[in-house]
């Protein structure tokens, strides 16, 4: 079954969990739970032991309800119902629930290229407006640096304002970026291939210093497909990120892989069945993230970094978004920060954009 059933006495022993329900709880599916109290075995999970300790108390019970599980950050829709003997008493209940994470995760997409479109048309109108007048300054500081070639308070400021100006147009630039649509170029691309043309280019940023990089990648991994310069531009961002979080110092490990379970990271596309999925891991072991700020990173404009625009990771979900992925982070303060792509072998979907 693609639903969890948990039936449950009215003593509170478990009766019946099958294999779907143990997957969704995080339990192993070994039948050891049977006549243990379901508030022991889900202990961790508070939420879910309220809405069954409330089961033969309640006089209207939860039907299509939605409920997040904290332990495991599953979202899940149940409906919970009491089961009757033949003289209709009440012996017992049974939850009857369903794991609608990734449809929480396709809504939440759509939420954010609704948001995308309705904020497109303005933000790419301003970013043109100010570049104008930015290369405008920058023309008329040039002019003026010729001058006053003596003067070298004055080439000083002159410089400055160069400076500036030339920093204010790259984030108007990366406003333009991010509001413009993605447009995919498909063809069959080797994920290995982009991952090791990113170290490259990212090897010319100052930020690396003496940090290690060491490529982890499958040699039987399949071609997927995708947009290998936009895919170089998103690992490339990822491991600038690592270089910066560093300063210099200590290592990044980019791993790649292919799976097929659900539970190791493949996609279901369609919202059941899993498909070939390529997994790339970026992993630093840097000062980590505050677990506050990990919700965030992919919002536009937010950054933690004194000059960043805050787009960067935004563009990078954006791309991966386009061809079908999916990516999150894990980081754990003083021991690192990992950043997961995960990126379908094939995908029709894809095939339209």
């Amino acid at each position: 079954m693609r639903n969890g059933v948990l039936a449950f006495s009215r003593t509170g022993e478990i009766v019946l969990i099958n294999p779907e329900a143990c997957r969704i709880f995080g339990l192993p599916v070994d039948g050891a739970h049977l006549g243990q109290a379901y508030a022991d075995v889900l202990r961790d999970h508070h939420d879910i032991v309220r809405v069954l300790s409330g089961a033969f108390e309640l006089a209207h019970l939860p039907n299509r309800a939605e409920l997040r599980l904290k332990p495991t950050d599953k979202v899940i829709g149940y409906t919970l119902s009491l089961v009757q003997d033949e003289a209709g008493v009440s012996v017992g209940a049974a939850l009857f629930f369903k794991d609608l994470t990734r449809v929480e995760q396709l809504e939440e997409r759509e939420r954010l290229r609704d948001r995308l479109a309705a904020i497109g048309e303005m933000a790419a109108a301003v970013a043109h407006e100010i570049k104008n007048p930015l290369a405008g300054i920058e023309v008329m500081a040039g002019l003026l640096r010729r001058q006053v070639p003596e003067d070298r308070a004055a080439q000083a400021l002159i410089a400055d304002i160069i400076s500036e100006s030339k920093m204010a147009n790259a984030i108007v630039q990366e406003m333009l970026d991010f509001v413009r649509p993605v447009r995919l170029q498909l063809d069959r691309t080797s994920v290995g291939l982009a991952i090791q043309n990113a170290v490259t280019m990212a090897d010319g940023t100052p930020a690396r210093g003496s940090i290690s990089v060491r490529i982890d990648a499958a040699a039987d991994l399949p071609p997927i497909q995708g947009d290998r310069h936009q895919l170089v531009q998103v690992f490339t961002n990822l491991l600038t990120n690592a270089y910066e979080a560093l300063e210099g110092r200590g290592s990044v490990v980019i791993t790649a892989r292919l799976v097929t379970d659900e539970e190791a990271g493949a996609l279901p596309l369609d919202g059941l069945h899993p498909v070939p999925t390529v997994v790339v891991d970026v992993t630093d072991d840097g000062p980590g993230l505050d677990p506050a700020l990990t919700d965030k990173i992919f919002n536009p404009f937010f950054t933690t970094k004194p000059q960043g625009s805050g787009l960067g990771l935004a563009i990078v979900r954006k791309i991966v978004d386009a061809h079908d992925g999916r990516i999150d982070v894990a980081s754990t303060p003083g021991r690192g920060t990992r950043f997961r792509v995960a990126l379908p072998v094939s995908s029709g979907d894809a095939l339209v954009r």
